[in-house]
């Protein structure tokens, strides 16, 4: 297994992991306990954050700009379902 796959691997691992702690955060009965996972979710999304960075820098996640025209069409077709 090559870093390319392992670098893979971790950010999908922390992905999932912020994925429970934001549940777990949003499920919380007392306020300690959200804290707790928000503390979690905060170091989590950290350490991802990283993952992703070194993983761009070497090339091996690499994103495309949205296009303005497929924005604006997105946001023309929910703008009416939208409440302010």
């Amino acid at each position: 297994m090559d870093d390319k796959c392992l670098m893979e691997g971790l950010l999908l691992l922390e992905k999932g992991g912020c994925d429970l702690y934001m549940h777990g955060a949003i499920e919380s009965s007392t306020d300690s306990v959200r804290r707790v996972f928000d503390g979690a979710l905060k170091d989590s999304l950290s350490m991802q954050d990283s993952i992703y960075a070194d993983m761009e820098q070497k090339g091996w996640y690499t994103t495309d700009n949205a296009e303005r025209q497929k924005i604006d069409s997105v946001r023309t077709r929910y703008s009416s379902t939208v409440t302010a």
